[in-house]
């Protein structure tokens, strides 16, 4: 039976689809209904292209009805489909991203996808609503509802300016024996043990420990940090009260640096950092003897990112805490051990952010001053 619809290209409509089919740059039916096209304009049947193209009957049929109606674009190309009516208009739309942004219904913790859509349902601004239609709708805003941040919200004025600036002048002199610069923080550490003996590793298999565990306790471990010397120590405690740290700084002055006129100490405002924790620990001529020999510079509240402690803080809990330890004593030749290789290895914090820095690049915190 001849084929109803006869496909004959001109020169140019022949040589325009070679083109296309060249580039590799057209989609798989673009490609496809091209192809039939050449195959036709030569002479082969449906059957015989529907073969060769491994494509359906109706498919072919309808690329050589489309080409004879329409030309090779029409061919080529999708009919234009009328998409869904939306189900929320503009108004519907901000409604419901004010809604989300609210406080949720009492009980609930935080708005779902199906509390958003009933929520509109009430209000009477559909009839209606999916689930998947509000996700869609908030997904274009970027709007999720259900993920929460924690966040430390700081108050910043002159205080948090006049303590940063004096612990970042204290990071831009140059190392004097006599003078010490030392970070000073400490962090809690619990003690967990193993209800069952772990399995090593092997080929191909990792290895294995029992998800129970077993609580032994906490504490505490105070670090000593002195960059410009590639030097720290940790001393691990049972806990950190006033008097540990009392007898840190004692240990400060005394074991670590006996010959120092004065050391500075960059610290936190931790309630037991204080002069007074000296007095709770020792006679009142000993704390006054310890305090003349140290200078405390303390951070500026929600600014720990200035105390350089915090980064060996942060490489010993991936390199060193990052598993199950159970009691105090190994706990101590485990930091003893990592305190030793990175002392050996002479590892340090290189410091470059300066008071310079912080004026230009936080000046927004800065409080307007009205004199020169």
């Amino acid at each position: 039976m001849p084929d109803k619809y006869i496909v004959t290209l001109t020169p140019e409509e022949r040589s325009e689809l070679m083109q296309l089919t060249r580039r590799g740059t057209l989609s798989a039916r673009k490609m496809k209904r091209a192809q039939i096209l050449m195959l036709a304009d030569k002479g082969h049947k449906d059957d015989t292209i529907t073969q060769m193209l491994n494509a359906g009957i109706s498919t072919v049929h309808r690329t050589r009805q489309k080409f004879v109606e329409g030309g090779v674009e029409f061919a080529l190309n999708e009919r234009p489909r009328p998409g869904g009516q939306k189900k929320l208009d503009s108004k519907a739309e901000a409604l419901l991203i004010a809604t989300a942004c609210s406080d949720p219904p009492t009980g609930c913790c935080r708005w779902t996808m199906q509390l958003l859509a009933e929520r509109l349902v009430e209000l009477n601004v559909v009839e209606s609503l999916s689930d998947e239609t509000v996700r869609r709708t908030l997904g274009k805003k970027q709007l999720k509802p259900w993920l929460k941040e924690q966040w430390c919200f700081s108050t910043v004025g002159a205080d948090f300016v006049w303590r940063m600036e004096n612990v970042l002048d204290l990071y831009a002199q140059p190392y004097h024996p006599e003078e010490p610069v030392v970070c000073f923080d400490e962090r809690p550490c619990q003690l967990i043990g193993e209800t069952r003996v772990p399995r090593p590793p092997k080929p191909g298999r990792p290895q294995r420990y029992d998800h129970e565990y077993e609580r032994k306790g906490t504490c505490n471990i105070f670090g000593f940090f002195q960059p410009l010397k590639s030097w720290r120590h940790l001393k691990v405690t049972e806990h950190r009260k006033s008097e540990d740290f009392g007898v840190c700084m004692q240990y400060l002055v005394d074991g670590l640096f006996p010959d120092a006129q004065q050391v500075h100490v960059v610290l936190d405002n931790l309630n037991t950092h204080t002069p007074a924790a000296l007095y709770k620990t020792f006679k009142p001529d000993e704390a006054l003897r310890i305090l003349s020999r140290i200078q405390f510079h303390y951070t500026p509240k929600h600014g720990s990112w200035l105390n350089m402690v915090e980064f060996e803080f942060s490489a010993l809990s991936r390199q060193c805490l990052n598993r199950r330890i159970p009691d105090i004593e190994k706990l101590r030749h485990e930091v003893t051990a990592w305190e030793q290789r990175r002392n050996r290895d002479k590892t340090t914090v290189n410091w470059l952010f300066t008071v310079d820095d912080a004026r230009t690049k936080l000046s927004r915190l800065y409080p307007q001053t009205t004199l020169s």
